[in-house]
């Protein structure tokens, strides 16, 4: 389902469980993702879950990655490699991951993430790699 233009919501199992959008009608071609953290995704410290973190972070690069071929950025690319530093305390309120294509070639793109809160506290960084899947509509 889609609420507005560029704004993905419920698309996948992923996104109906954790409750995330994906919004990738910016105009700098970088896709974002957002969450309103709350108990449910919080640790035994009362922060916010790594492996959640890291989810934003692949979706946020991954569809960053899509962008490059397709506007709706829904073109998969699968993830070789993702690599998080976790720098802050992701508290309880709005983050935002955002994707950023720093290299690669054709079938290969290299991008960086951030995880940010609403407040800019800056929660985890990532670098990773990803692949372009072959075949399907647009492929030349």
């Amino acid at each position: 389902m889609t609420d507005a233009p560029g704004l993905i919501v419920d698309e996948t199992g992923t996104q109906r469980l954790v409750g995330y959008t994906l919004d990738v009608g910016q105009p700098d071609r970088r896709a974002r993702c957002h969450l309103v953290v709350d108990d449910r995704h919080t640790n035994r410290h009362g922060v916010l879950h790594g492996g959640i973190a890291s989810m934003l972070l692949d979706s946020a690069c991954g569809a960053t990655a899509s962008l490059t071929i397709d506007d709706s950025g829904r073109r998969p690319f699968l993830t070789i490699s993702l690599n998080i530093d976790f720098v802050g305390a992701g508290r309880q309120g709005g983050v935002t991951a955002t994707g950023r294509v720093i290299g690669g070639g054709r079938s290969l793109l290299f991008v960086a993430g951030e995880l940010v809160h609403d407040d800019g506290t800056l929660i985890a960084t990532a670098s990773g790699v990803f692949k372009r899947v072959p075949g399907g509509t647009g492929e030349g």
